[in-house]
């Protein structure tokens, strides 16, 4: 009999921790955004939300839709995690920051609390803070 995964996420270095486990080994076929919803206990419930086909990011009404499905399931003290699958090498492409801002614009939008959104690729998983997901001046 296995014990079922059940961590619990209190600062950034545990969620990574959770994204580690459950996206390793790295190497991704197609563009996911994926949605951990972390209950007022600080454990993530046992299953997780998939969004496939997410190459491109979101237009506004996408974000519309998101906003909503969070804010159906938002209650106090549950939190959002989010991370953003794609093949290729590392770094933080302008649309994975396109991806992190429209998560956050998202939680924002439904009043609930997220967690820092992260980017796995093939090689690696990082964070993308709300502050690293905004434009690039050129």
């Amino acid at each position: 009999m296995t014990t079922p995964f059940r961590p619990i996420v209190r600062s950034q270095a545990d969620l990574e921790a959770v994204w580690k486990h459950l996206m390793g080994p790295w190497g991704f076929g197609g563009h996911s955004v994926w949605m951990l919803v972390i209950d007022a206990d600080d454990r993530p419930f046992p299953h997780i939300t998939e969004i496939t086909e997410a190459r491109e990011p979101p237009d506004d009404e996408q974000v519309s839709s998101l906003a909503e499905l969070i804010a159906g399931l938002a209650e106090p003290r549950r939190r959002f995690a989010f991370l953003r699958s794609r093949p290729g090498p590392g770094g933080v492409t302008d649309d994975d920051r396109a991806w992190a801002r429209a998560l956050y614009s998202a939680g924002r939008h439904a009043g609930a609390s997220l967690e820092v959104v992260h980017r796995a690729c093939d090689h690696d998983l990082v964070a993308v803070p709300m502050d690293d997901a905004l434009p690039h001046a050129g």
